[in-house]
């Protein structure tokens, strides 16, 4: 379900594919070729959530923000299944493992990559190309060239599943 909240309308690309049971309210921006899968819930009730081009957000996350400080994810970042992101900032090319939890003013770099069930508590800098997990996450190694080419292959197909699944809608 769409909803307006007061004054803010979400604002969704026509080529990004929404799925069943999703709840989108407020002021919500979402890009270009961006997916959001079932059971996910965006709030843009209290700041704006902005969410990039060629992006995946997976079943059951939870984005929301607290006052004056909104959600902010740049293009072609993979949000993973049952993650929280709140008032956060997500760099492009970024992959938040399943699970993991996201809060205030924190920011994960370009490219970087949040392990599952990680909590990055607030204000925590994650570097770009790096891997951090744990609770609370620290940063433990580079990326790899093997899972960046797997980052590139999970974008790819996200992109590929849902022009699939909105090519079912018509």
């Amino acid at each position: 379900m769409i909803y307006p909240y007061k004054e803010k309308e979400p604002n969704i690309h026509p080529s990004a594919y929404i799925a069943d049971y999703v709840t989108i309210t407020g002021d919500v921006t979402i890009g270009e070729d961006t997916t959001v899968w079932f059971g996910t819930v965006i709030r843009g009730d209290v700041a704006p959530t902005i969410i990039g081009k060629r992006c995946s957000i997976q079943d059951l996350s939870c984005l929301h923000q607290s006052p004056n400080n909104p959600l902010i994810i740049e293009d072609e970042v993979i949000v993973g299944h049952q993650v929280t992101l709140h008032s956060c900032i997500i760099r492009k090319r970024a992959l938040i493992g399943m699970g993991a939890i996201i809060l205030d003013g924190a920011e994960i770099g370009e490219g970087a990559l949040v392990a599952a069930g990680s909590l990055v508590p607030p204000g925590k800098k994650i570097p770009p190309n790096s891997v951090a997990m744990g609770n609370p996450a620290k940063v433990v190694r580079e990326v790899s060239e093997a899972e960046r080419k797997d980052m590139d292959r999970i974008i790819n197909e996200y992109v590929q599943k849902g022009k699939y699944y909105q090519s079912l809608k018509k």
